[in-house]
């Protein structure tokens, strides 16, 4: 026997993991089984070591509480939300309708966002209840390191950490689907922001081929960095701390110390643009580099390679990616004449990108022009780039755009990042990011909530959202709005502007503005 349901009324149901026996809980008729390790803790000797993978139990091991979150300190104005401690950071979650070897649901597998420095698996909006519930499928959440832990280039450190758990994560999956009532052989991967990045790394990267047959990117960020660069921002972040960025410098440094010195950098790295260019100019301590060995190349050039032939894609974005930064930064409806000239300077591509943005949108406001090309250089042309790519290689892709205006916030947001995962979850009013549902969901939040939601499950269970795959000739998106339907490339002139635009890794600068060598 694999399977049991316990206690008087099957509350408690129990499945045999490969490590061990496993009891969780029942809620709203899904069983659900939270904090399952995957990896051992990587502390101590396994401190900033590639995950290993957790050895077996005896006995019955309750599942019924997160495990607590990544060491992380604070982003965008937040802190880590949990009020979990502990060391045991390399944790799963899992959601069935049916935990029953012989079921063979789909498995939808979700990696967070939080620009690669935040981010938890236990955080309410995550709760994948309903998603499993009304959807048929396994839903699966997991932690992996963000941070200095996670993504910092450190001597005698495996590059990609974050990404190594992420693999890890995949491969406890694949070996135990089944036991959840999941099909290992229908694995579909969907994230958001660095979720979706990691994810078109993971497509990029040898180590996952043939764990997940299915991907969903949503909103990828366009920065990979290089060696380089990467080793530069680390010792940056040691420099603060008074030690040099080593395994045997760092090891000893509780995490919290490290999180800190990470937030500082991160907070001055407007000081810094003439070494570290873009990533500076919008304070990206840390992203996934092209380290040539567990990520040898930027997912464009590797899916146009032909790396995920084998691999279904459905990627897209939202309208107004940056709306919501610049809420944050308090520039919203405040964005002057220079701050857009000095946007376009920076970010568009090419010696003439700042013309082209202008010629293309000749009646945008300072406000539009500065959202625009932060949205486009951020994520919705690095999001489009990778379907172009994966088309280019002849395989197949599906492209979407959420243009709903977010109600919360009196609406001043329109649809803005994040406003896709409530939505895909159907988490309307619970978490941070239903804020941006605003109050009790409206009969319309719901109903475009649903069809997400159909369109996901539909993918992960057939490879079908319901809409044309994409191609370069009529371009055919799914634009997600109150009247959602099928329509060419909304972002067409955006497009244009950056259509030879090769988004290659960011390179170290040097004090003179010349990349390095």
């Amino acid at each position: 026997m694999t399977a049991a349901e316990s206690g008087p009324s099957g509350s408690r149901p129990e499945v045999r993991s490969a490590a061990g026996w496993l009891r969780g809980s029942r809620e709203a008729g899904v069983a659900v089984f939270r904090g399952i390790p995957f990896a051992e803790p990587p502390v101590g000797t396994l401190r900033f070591a590639a995950p290993r993978a957790i050895p077996a139990w005896s006995g019955v091991r309750d599942a019924l509480a997160y495990g607590p979150p990544p060491p992380q300190g604070g982003h965008f104005g937040m802190a880590a939300r949990s009020q979990h401690v502990g060391d045991g950071w390399l944790t799963a979650n899992v959601w069935s309708p049916e935990p029953d070897p012989a079921a063979g649901l789909p498995v939808m597998v979700w990696i967070q966002g939080g620009a690669y420095v935040i981010g938890m698996s236990g955080l309410p909006e995550y709760d994948g209840g309903r998603l499993a519930r009304e959807g048929g499928v396994v839903v699966v959440t997991f932690n992996y390191r963000v941070g200095i832990e996670g993504f910092a280039q450190i001597e005698g450190a495996p590059a990609n950490r974050g990404l190594l758990d992420q693999v890890a994560a995949l491969e406890w999956v694949r070996d135990n689907a089944r036991a959840f009532g999941g099909d290992p052989d229908r694995v579909t991967v969907f994230g958001q922001s660095a979720g979706g990045g990691s994810i078109a790394a993971l497509l990029a990267m040898s180590r996952a081929a043939g764990l997940f047959r299915r991907a969903v990117v949503q909103s990828m960020p366009g920065t990979f960095f290089s060696p380089e660069l990467a080793a530069d921002i680390a010792a940056a972040c040691a420099a603060e701390l008074g030690l040099r960025p080593t395994v045997a410098d760092l090891s000893g440094v509780a995490p919290d110390r490290l999180s800190s010195a990470a937030d500082a950098v991160g907070a001055a790295m407007d000081q810094r643009v003439r070494r570290w260019g873009l990533p500076a100019h919008r304070a990206i301590p840390f992203s996934p580099v092209v380290d040539g060995e567990v990520l040898t190349d930027t997912p464009w050039r590797a899916l146009a390679g032909g790396a995920c032939r084998g691999v279904e894609l459905l990627v897209g974005h939202t309208r107004d990616e940056q709306r919501l930064f610049t809420a944050v930064s308090g520039l919203l409806g405040e964005v002057t004449d220079k701050q857009a000239a000095d946007a376009l300077r920076v970010f568009a591509p090419g010696p003439d990108g700042a013309r082209r943005y202008r010629d293309a949108f000749p009646a945008a406001s300072p406000d539009e022009l500065y959202d625009l090309v932060h949205s486009d250089w951020l994520f919705r042309m690095p999001s489009l780039h990778l379907a172009e790519a994966q088309t280019a290689a002849g395989a197949r892709a599906h492209v979407y755009e959420l243009a709903w205006p977010a109600p919360g916030m009196g609406g001043a947001l329109g649809a803005c990042h994040g406003l896709d995962v409530p939505l895909v979850f159907g988490n309307l009013d619970r978490g941070q990011p239903a804020a941006l549902i605003g109050g009790a969901p409206s009969p319309e939040a719901e109903a475009l909530s649903a069809r997400m939601r159909a369109a996901w499950v539909s993918f992960a269970g057939r490879g079908d959202p319901g809409w044309p795959a994409y191609d370069t000739e009529r371009r055919l998106v799914q634009r997600f709005s109150s009247r959602t339907g099928v329509v060419p490339y909304p972002e067409e002139s955006a497009r244009l502007i950056w259509r030879r635009h090769t988004f290659p890794a960011l390179p170290l600068i040097d004090r003179t503005g010349e990349p390095t060598t």
